[in-house]
């Protein structure tokens, strides 16, 4: 059984940055894939970054060149640091572990960002 806990996420103004963090408890090894999803108001949850075991990211379109997904295998780690920070970047982030179908999801943390 893997549980995950987000952590960092608060209020900041548009063009500022934040970290957010997950650890993982449980055995999370090689077949899993890492990720942060977010939730805005009113829209679907979306993927915003992955990452594998060898460090190989993805990025959606809209943070890429803005946020940074980086994976500690040794700690069950995970963080998304985010710079440029957009209005319409205001969502719950969650956080994500995937082995196959099956997914583990954390609680999520609110990240809020003014105009």
């Amino acid at each position: 059984q893997v549980q995950l806990v987000e952590s960092g996420g608060g209020l900041v103004q548009a063009g500022g940055s934040l970290r957010l963090s997950c650890a993982a408890s449980g055995r999370i090894d090689s077949r899993y894939v890492m990720a942060w999803y977010r939730q805005a108001p009113g829209k679907e949850r979306e993927v915003v970054a992955g990452v594998k075991w060898s460090g190989s990211t993805d990025y959606s379109d809209s943070v890429k060149g803005r946020f940074t997904i980086s994976r500690d295998n040794a700690k069950n780690t995970m963080s998304l640091q985010m710079n440029g920070l957009l209005p319409e970047d205001t969502a719950i982030y969650y956080c994500n572990a995937a082995i196959g179908p099956i997914n583990y999801w954390g609680q999520g943390t609110q990240v809020t960002v003014s105009s």
